[in-house]
């Protein structure tokens, strides 16, 4: 991942208004507590509690085996709803009012707007950095900006497919190992009224994810502000390889993944297929008589660019700027996140994504799964996947928007538009959002 400043993020003369407009409510504070004397722990003996925001559900079972470890430093959590349905505004006035938790779920593609907002301790500055072989090095990079690092990774989502092998062999088909022969089998697939996927067009994280696999990097910091390029020989091509499969009807835009169309069609032997993330197979469980009809196999892969493998979604256990408590929020990351007790927990009570600890995935996930065929997939699949990932893509600030501004061209695919031409349609409003916040954009020259 490239290594990004928040100066580089702030961008040279953003104001303080652009960091009360780019937050959506007022400014949690105009100097960074990072630019403050480290907050000293807790004396010995001393008692003290750390709230934790997060959407996880039953997350205080997990805090619990960690209170009853730690009687001096007890974990409350509070359930909020996620990030985009309101709990990151409930963050920001949190912030903004002086208060907060001490420790918050925050996407790892929204670290970089919590930072614009002097929103995140660095928590380098409490000693994160010994922790750093702990976890997946492509997951700390996320979190890591020049000089700091803003997050403890929590969950993550490598990609694989998910697939009905009945379906496949309908047409002697096996799982595809690169776009192209995805391509031929999905062609195969249409002869027999089965569409092998869907293409989600109100929703451009998938394809993100897929551009990140072949190579792309939309936007990174410069010296003197960031820079964008979006219409990268990368993302072109996989747009172009999209908008040909859906003109020809190698897949369907009627419905998005685990929406209930979606449900109805892989019930009915009518969809063969998911390409998703690694979570998504506690919501291909919920396929009605899928029990031994489903396995996993390797994403497809770009042929001979790109990656193995890429990422969607993801989250991490952030310590907020008004924190009493910063290292002891730390320290209880660290634990929740690496931990084997922990993780195992946190796949019981929680249904968390992958694990991010570099050595252990946890005990359930070593297992073979009687739902996907006796597979043990988790080993087979999505241990190498975290490996093939694409370790230069950075987030930027205003990632939502940008994911909205980007579906919203996707739609038009649908009257007669091409993704192609959608992204060159973001690209262009993309930078006309920074800049109406006050971050110095530029377009990157062929």
């Amino acid at each position: 991942m490239t290594s990004v400043t928040r100066r580089q993020l702030l961008s040279l003369g953003l104001g303080t208004a652009a960091v009360g407009m780019l937050a959506g409510c007022a400014t949690p504070g105009t100097t960074s507590v990072n630019a403050q004397p480290v907050i000293a722990p807790a004396a010995a003996g001393e008692k003290i509690t750390l709230t934790y925001w997060a959407w996880l559900k039953n997350l205080q079972k997990v805090a619990d085996i960690w209170n009853a470890k730690n009687p001096n430093v007890q974990v409350e959590a509070v359930w909020i709803p996620g990030g985009n349905d309101g709990g990151y505004q409930k963050m920001y006035s949190a912030l903004a009012a002086g208060g907060g938790p001490d420790l918050a779920q925050v996407e790892m593609r929204t670290i970089p707007e919590f930072m614009l907002v002097n929103g995140l301790v660095d928590l380098s500055r409490y000693g994160a950095d010994k922790h750093a072989e702990k976890f997946d090095t492509t997951l700390w990079d996320q979190v890591s900006f020049t000089g700091g690092v803003y997050g403890i990774p929590q969950d993550s989502g490598p990609m694989g497919t998910f697939y009905q092998p009945a379906l496949y062999e309908t047409v002697g088909g096996t799982p595809p190992a690169t776009w192209d022969e995805w391509a031929e089998l999905a062609k195969e697939l249409r002869g027999q009224d089965i569409y092998l996927e869907c293409f989600p067009i109100s929703d451009a994280s998938p394809f993100c994810a897929f551009a990140t696999q072949a190579g792309a990097q939309w936007l990174t910091p410069g010296d003197d502000g960031w820079i964008i390029n979006m219409t990268d020989e990368a993302t072109l091509k996989v747009a172009r390889f999209f908008d040909k499969a859906i003109d020809n009807d190698l897949v369907t835009t009627s419905y998005t993944p685990y929406s209930p169309a979606w449900y109805a069609a892989a019930a009915e032997g009518k969809l063969a297929a998911v390409t998703s993330a690694s979570w998504g197979d506690a919501l291909v469980q919920s396929v009605a008589g899928g029990e031994g009809k489903w396995k996993v196999s390797a994403m497809p892969t770009w042929g001979d660019s790109g990656f193995g493998s890429s990422y969607l979604g993801g989250s991490t256990a952030a310590v907020l700027a008004n924190s009493a408590h910063p290292k002891e929020a730390l320290e209880f990351a660290v634990w929740m996140c690496t931990d084997h007790e922990a993780i195992d927990a946190l796949i019981e009570h929680c249904g968390i994504g992958w694990s991010p600890a570099a050595d252990y995935i946890g005990a359930a996930r070593k297992e073979p799964s009687e739902f996907f065929s006796g597979q043990n997939y988790n080993e087979e699949v999505f241990v190498p996947a975290t490996k093939q990932q694409n370790p230069d893509w950075s987030w930027w600030p205003v990632t939502q928007q940008s994911f909205n501004i980007l579906s919203d061209g996707f739609r038009r695919k649908a009257s007669g538009g091409t993704l192609v031409d959608a992204v060159a349609y973001a690209e262009k409003e993309i930078i006309e959002a920074f800049r109406h916040k006050g971050l110095s954009i530029r377009k990157e020259q062929a």
